[in-house]
Order: structure tokens, then sequence, then C-alpha cells
């Protein structure tokens, strides 16, 4: 993979909603994303609309991580949509080659081994058994006195027969008839996250995981990542979430924030937006490996506990200092 994708990478593992989409393999709650049939739209990603709150922006999200490398995707489905409504309700209808019916009749054909005899099966069938019309005998078993030798079609309003119906299909939807050539196909694809991406993306989730068990072992119930409601009624997404289960206080919330050199302030302004809303009790920064001059300043100024940390043991230490009055 180029160094141009790794960059683009490493911009959207900034993005708040690739993160909560990638912990969910890194956690190991799925391996892969396949699609989910719906009879009303085709198939759909249920877990990646939860997350994104919007299904018209699925396709476009799946796309850009795949083109990036942090998705590899193998085709599971083509679906057949309406060029008319985009409809996904379509059916298939088999077409008398002759008048264009659809009501058409389908039989197999078959052929007696001894005499050569060459029929529909309803020619053959008397009753429960199958009898030569030309010779007069039973046949019993398939592959020794008798073959299937194919199909045989009759067309039910005008009465022609054939061997092959053209096909066509049918909108349930709008009602429009359309052949092969006007068909709109869209491929769908199951998706597993890439080597490369995990062992990048991983780097963060290496230090949500302990923190986790951590603050479960200190009574703390935890969602990683985990949704609050603010003030405003918008829904905010927090790396962890963790409150007393005793006595549901204490709520405090922690976001990790990962750069190749320091990170930014913008993780320090992106979380105090929200915890604005949310009103915590506590909120930390996780900075990976570090965070530049602006970013300490802001997390003073906005009552933000920061975190320097090269890996999950200095980010523990870092924690267990600022969590051990609130945690005892």
């Amino acid at each position: 993979m180029s160094d141009t994708a790794k960059m683009q990478r490493s911009e959207l593992y900034k993005d708040r909603l690739v993160q909560v989409f990638l912990s969910k393999f890194l956690s190991g709650e799925i391996t892969k994303l396949e699609p989910v049939y719906d009879l009303e739209h085709g198939y759909r990603y249920p877990l990646v609309e939860k997350i994104l709150g919007d299904p018209a922006k699925v396709e476009e999200f799946l796309k850009r991580l795949a083109d990036t490398g942090v998705l590899n995707k193998e085709l599971y489905d083509k679906t057949l949509y309406c060029p008319k409504c985009g409809s996904a309700k379509v059916s298939i209808h088999y077409n008398c080659p002759y008048c264009k019916s659809f009501n058409v009749e389908k039989s197999a054909l078959i052929e007696h081994v001894t005499c050569g005899y060459i029929d529909t099966e309803q020619r053959f069938r008397e009753g429960k058994k199958l009898v030569c019309p030309r010779c007069h005998k039973e046949l019993t078993n398939v592959g020794v006195d008798y073959e299937k030798a194919g199909v045989w079609c009759t067309c039910s309003d005008c009465g022609k027969s054939f061997d092959i119906a053209v096909p066509s299909h049918f909108c349930r939807d709008c009602h429009f008839t359309f052949t092969f050539e006007d068909a709109v196909f869209k491929d769908f694809y199951v998706y597993t996250l890439s080597p490369e991406a995990e062992k990048e993306a991983s780097l963060g989730w290496t230090m949500i995981a302990p923190i986790r068990q951590f603050l479960e072992t200190k009574g703390f119930k935890v969602e990683t990542p985990g949704f609050l409601k603010g003030k405003s009624g918008a829904s905010h997404i927090f790396d962890i979430t963790a409150f007393k289960k005793s006595t549901e206080k204490d709520l405090m919330v922690i976001d990790v924030a990962t750069a190749a050199e320091e990170v930014t302030e913008q993780p320090v302004i992106a979380l105090f937006a929200k915890i604005y809303d949310v009103a915590p009790e506590n909120a930390y920064l996780i900075a990976i490996p570090k965070i530049n001059e602006n970013g300490k300043k802001m997390a003073g100024l906005y009552n933000i506990k920061l975190v320097e940390a090269k890996n999950q043991n200095e980010a523990l230490d870092g924690l267990t200092s600022f969590f051990s009055k609130i945690a005892k």
C-alpha cells in the first residue's frame, strides 16, 4: 500500500465515527461485516447505519474505507434495481418468445432409453406412475430406463411451445417491465479489516481495553464506545464512558487521540464541546504519544485531565493517579 494511502488512513483514524466502527473489529465484536437483506430496501448494513445515523451515508463511508485500504472487500451479491423508480422489489418473468406473455408452463422432457421416445413428463404421467406412451412400459429408475432430457415450455396464451423462455424483469412498486439491457445492478460486499489497518488502529484500542478492565475492577460500569445524550438532546460518542455501579454517579468520559508525532489541540476542542453538553464529573484525554503545547493549555483551561502515554502501561499509570480519589 502506498504512502499516500497510509496518510489517508491516518486522517480517517481521527474521525470519531470511523473509530467507533473500527472498535467493533478490534474488540472482536465482529470479524466480518456482511450485508443483511431487507424486503423493502434490498441489502443494508444495519450496524453501520446505527453508527452513522443516516442510511444514505453508508455506501460512501464503506467505499472510502475500502479505497484507502482500511477494509478488504469480497463480492457477496449483486442486487437488481428498477431503472425507473429505483426499487429493489423486482421479480423475474419468463416470457414466450412469440407473443411475449409470461403465462408460460414449464415441463421436464423425458427420454425412454429403451425405445428412444421423448416427450414432456405430463405425457408420460399415469397417476403416480411414468409410462411410455409409445411402448407402454413403466419407467421406474431415472438414469437406467429413462433420462431427463431438458425442459419444454408451452405458452398458455398463444399455445406455442419452445425450449428457452425469454427473461424480463417486473418492478412490483411501479409495475415497470424492463429487460437485461436496462437493468440496474449494484454490488454488495463482505468487509473485513485489513492487516495494515488492524496494526495501525489497534494502537488506540490497546489503550482502551486495559483501561476498561481496570475501571471494571474498581466497580465502574463501562461502555466502549459510550453514547451519552446531552442537555441539548444531541447524542455524543466517547471512547469510554463509566460510572459507579452502586450509585450511578461519578460519571467519567475518556477519549483517546493518536498521532504519528504529537496530537494537536483539535481533540481537546472536540472533547470540550461534548462535555459542555453532557456535563460529566470528570473528563480525560489520553494523547498518544504526546500532545502539543496548545493542546496542553486548552486541556487545563477546559478542566480536561490530560494523560500523555507511549504505551498502555504509561496510560494506566497516568490514569491511576487521577482515579485514586474517585475510584476508592
